[in-house]
C-alpha cells in the first residue's frame, strides 16, 4: 500500500502542511494548518466508485485498466514543530 505524509511546517511568514515538496496555503497559525492536514489526510483515504481508466502510453497505445476504488493510500500527518506527535490518521468512512 502507498503511504502519503503530510507536514506541518512554518511557510511564508505562518503555517502550511506539505506534502512532498507542495505547499498547501499558508494558515495564521499552527493549530490551523495542522486541522487542515488532518482534513486532507483523512479525505485522501476515501475511496471512490469502481471505474475503467483508458490511458494512452508514449508510443500511442490506449491501455484500459479497472480500478476497484478501494485503492487509496494511507495517510500520515507529521507535525515538525512537534516530531513527537506524529499521527497516523484514522481510516475516513465514506
Amino acid at each position: 500500500m502507498t503511504k502519503v505524509v503530510y507536514k506541518v511546517v512554518p511557510h511564508d511568514g505562518g503555517w502550511a502542511y506539505r506534502l512532498g515538496d507542495v505547499f498547501s496555503e499558508t494558515f495564521p497559525n499552527h493549530d490551523d494548518a495542522l486541522r487542515a492536514a488532518r482534513i486532507v489526510a483523512a479525505e485522501q483515504q476515501v475511496g471512490g466508485e469502481p471505474e475503467e481508466i483508458s490511458w494512452q502510453d508514449a508510443k500511442g497505445k490506449w491501455h484500459t485498466e479497472y480500478s476497484d476504488g478501494g485503492d487509496r493510500p494511507e495517510a500520515e500527518v507529521v507535525d515538525e514543530d512537534d516530531t513527537s506527535s506524529a499521527q497516523p490518521t484514522p481510516q475516513a468512512r465514506a
